[in-house]
């Protein structure tokens, strides 16, 4: 046979055991193995082929609330560690090295501005850490979220010269986010989810269809919508969830609850309806401290989307259980295997 038409047809046999499973890879929960790694990028089975592992986490506060005390905050933990901006991603790092594209949500302006919005809790981060997110190898964030504009007009235009002179790519309200990974573009949106109205729904079908006309192969829309402490969507998030997979988006993201929801397969597309916590500076010590990074793997064929899969990897927002040290952990063994189930569990309601 000749050698080319069977590398082809051994092409074939791998994309349809990569499609016979579930669009998420759980893992065996009575299993105390580690939670899978992603598929491995660096052995395709032809040069046709492209896999583009994309990794999500939620909730990023580098700092604390402008009122709040000092002690356990976290300046005081990066003090703690001599100032070490690899400190707080240490543990996740091998992970989003590995992958091709890391995003989470940015909540919390970079700038020294002091003139503060009137609410209740107001964060901003020290804009030298940025070097947390370069360093932990997070390439791109969201910034449509309730505490972008904290510090007002200023603080969030101060964000946006931070991440660039970071070279750390930004998406969210008005800006959107255009990269090219293994010769295959994609496009980040990301929008605030309090309402699903006909206005909201078309700046975000407007905004698709840009990214499309950009060329875009891949379209992520993030969204920070639902109910704090809510473990179950409600029903705003899954209408707008549907509503991005209905008008052509592969994946949604969620983040706002501050815990753990479930993940919704609609169409053979996967909405990820909260995230939790990651590296969040907001809550010293919370009673909840479950959360989990997504991974996501496209596979291309000749430049066309034909398989993809779905993963979660549990982590603790902590290091230790006692208190935040805003050093987000994966989780191993029967913590591994509890958080696992709870996201099963949630996801097996929607």
């Amino acid at each position: 046979m000749n050698r080319k038409i069977l590398i082809r047809l051994l092409a074939c046999v791998l994309v349809m055991a990569f499609t016979a499973g579930n669009m998420i890879l759980w893992a065996d929960s009575s299993s105390s193995e580690d939670v899978p790694e992603p598929i491995n990028q660096g052995t395709q089975p032809e040069d046709d082929y492209n896999i583009i592992t994309i990794s999500a986490a939620g909730d990023i506060t580098l700092g604390s609330d402008a009122d709040s005390s000092y002690v356990n905050s976290f300046d005081y933990e990066f003090n703690l560690h001599e100032g070490d901006f690899s400190y707080f991603m240490q543990n996740v790092k091998s992970i989003f090295e590995n992958d091709d594209l890391t995003i989470a949500n940015l909540e919390a302006p970079f700038t020294t501005a002091t003139t503060k919005a009137e609410k209740q809790f107001r964060f901003k981060a020290n804009p030298e850490y940025t070097a947390i997110l370069k360093l932990g190898s997070i390439e791109a964030v969201n910034l449509a979220n309730n505490h972008m504009y904290d510090y007002l007009e200023r603080g969030c235009k101060d964000t946006l010269l931070h991440l660039s002179n970071a070279q750390i790519g930004y998406f969210g309200f008005q800006h959107k986010y255009l990269t090219e990974v293994k010769g295959i573009k994609i496009g980040l949106l990301g929008y605030t989810g309090w309402d699903n109205s006909s206005q909201k729904k078309a700046e975000i079908r407007k905004a698709v269809e840009g990214l499309k006309t950009d060329g875009a192969q891949i379209i992520i829309v993030s969204f920070h919508w639902g109910e704090e402490r809510e473990y179950k969507p409600n029903t705003v998030q899954k209408d707008l969830g549907h509503f991005c997979i209905d008008i052509g988006c592969d994946l949604v993201l969620g983040h706002h609850p501050h815990v753990i929801q479930g993940i919704e397969k609609y169409k053979g597309k996967n909405i990820v309806y909260s995230l939790g916590n990651f590296c969040f500076g907001g809550n010293r010590n919370p009673s909840d401290k479950d959360a989990y990074i997504y991974q996501h793997s496209f596979r291309f064929f000749s430049g066309v989307l034909d398989a993809e899969e779905g993963q979660v990897i549990p982590v603790s927002v902590s290091s230790v259980s006692s208190r935040n040290n805003y050093q987000p952990t994966p989780l191993t063994g029967a913590e591994r295997d509890r958080v696992m189930k709870k996201i099963q569990k949630y996801s097996m309601e929607l």
